[in-house]
């Protein structure tokens, strides 16, 4: 009984990924636009023809109508089917990874709007204010009833009990990378005469740190810091792009790299 709930379990998230994904794509297109993610229905951007229901159907949709709007005959971008298989996969593997309901729900969220602010950034050079400082927020009020991991604080404040040592997990972590990131971009930007790290970036690792805590908010970071550089000096040299010029997805690259964390061993179960 108890494996067939299981599998129940983890085939309800693979499902919940996929519509996800769906909203996560109308949320990409639209909240760089400023347009309501709620109304109207989803709509061809080409001939703003709503999209029947029986053509809204993830992945499956965009294959059988062969990656073309039915009305107009417009390419569907791949982004679309990309965003729905890869939240499916991980809703999947967030409820293989964490059996309890709460902290399932609550990866779920921190993933989903990573997928939203990686692609907005990607696409748009734009992680809005609505995901970084809302998901803040929304990461503060989870750590009350989710754990917030980390060793650090335990060591300074040892009579800290739960919740409150969750709570201060999360707002150390918030503070110190967006703190430190904030400094050192005014610092270069003093020494360089020319803007380092965007404000979005500083609120992305605000978010983070907020998730993750210090420790993990950290190894998010330096995974995406270092696959940025590289790709990053890859992508332009490849391309023959101006090295000094090219404005790299930083926040693109921080997602990519925090999105792992909740999956590496050493980070805590709840």
């Amino acid at each position: 009984m108890a494996a067939d709930l299981g599998t129940v379990y983890v085939a309800f998230a693979a499902v919940a990924g996929l519509l996800v994904g769906s909203f996560l794509n109308v949320c990409i297109y639209r909240i760089p636009r400023d347009l309501s993610v709620v109304r109207p229905r989803s709509f061809c951007p080409a001939c703003n023809q709503q999209i029947r229901a029986v053509d809204n159907i993830p992945i499956l949709s965009y294959l059988l109508l062969k990656g073309k709007c039915r009305p107009c005959g417009a390419s569907i971008a791949v982004r679309y089917p990309v965003v729905e298989l890869t939240t499916g996969l991980l809703f999947t593997a967030i409820a293989l990874r964490y059996p309890q309901i709460a902290s399932a729900l609550k990866w779920c969220i921190f993933e989903s709007i990573l997928t939203v602010l990686f692609w907005t950034d990607f696409e748009a050079r734009i992680l809005p204010d609505e995901l970084t400082l809302g998901g803040t927020l929304l990461g503060f009020v989870l750590s009350v009833a989710i754990t917030v991991p980390g060793d650090f604080i335990p060591v300074f404040l040892p009579d800290l009990r739960p919740p409150w040592q969750s709570v201060v997990n999360c707002a150390t972590g918030a503070v110190f990378f967006s703190g430190i990131m904030w400094l050192l971009s005014v610092i270069y930007a003093t020494v360089r005469k020319k803007q380092g790290m965007g404000l979005g970036d500083i609120k992305l690792l605000a978010l983070l740190g907020a998730f993750l805590g210090i420790e993990g908010a950290l190894q998010g970071l330096l995974i995406g810091s270092v696959t940025g550089v590289l790709l990053g000096v890859a992508y332009v040299l490849w391309t023959g792009k101006d090295l000094r010029s090219y404005e790299l997805p930083f926040g693109t690259f921080l997602c990519a790299g925090a999105g792992i964390v909740p999956f590496l061993p050493w980070f805590a179960k709840q």
